[in-house]
């Protein structure tokens, strides 16, 4: 069977930087001001939905550095999720049984890579191409 690997990786910084400006998002009362983003803040906005979900499914009290490490692994399944609601073609290779998608990260200290599956709501993915709202 072919696979396709969405594939991250530990200690991202764009990940950290997702993070932090998410956080930071929340302890500010004043609204951000699109106009004096830098390009790196406008990049990393994006990713600032994948933080806050990390950071739900995490306890209360987690450090920036556990929000972080998690949004690497929310960010690869949001990934396999991107490529099963947007391409039709790898959606029926998947729906089929043809190729198989799933989700890893590598750690950049170890060199081992935690293979985390498939996505949890690929059935629906499948399935439902806008089954997550894409």
């Amino acid at each position: 069977s072919k696979l396709i690997l969405v594939l991250g990786h530990t200690k991202c910084g764009a990940m950290m930087g997702a993070t932090q400006m998410m956080l930071n998002a929340q302890k500010s009362t004043e609204a951000s001001d699109p106009a004096k983003q830098t390009t790196l803040e406008k990049l990393l906005e994006g990713l600032g939905s994948v933080a806050a979900q990390a950071q739900q499914e995490l306890r209360p009290d987690a450090s920036a550095d556990d929000i972080a490490a998690h949004t690497v692994n929310v960010n690869v399944f949001a990934g396999m999720a991107r490529l099963l609601s947007y391409s039709e073609s790898i959606r029926e290779k998947v729906k089929s049984g043809e190729v198989q998608l799933h989700g890893a990260v590598y750690d950049i200290v170890t060199g081992k890579v935690k293979f985390l599956g498939q996505h949890p709501l690929q059935a629906a993915l499948v399935t439902d191409s806008k089954a997550l709202g894409a």
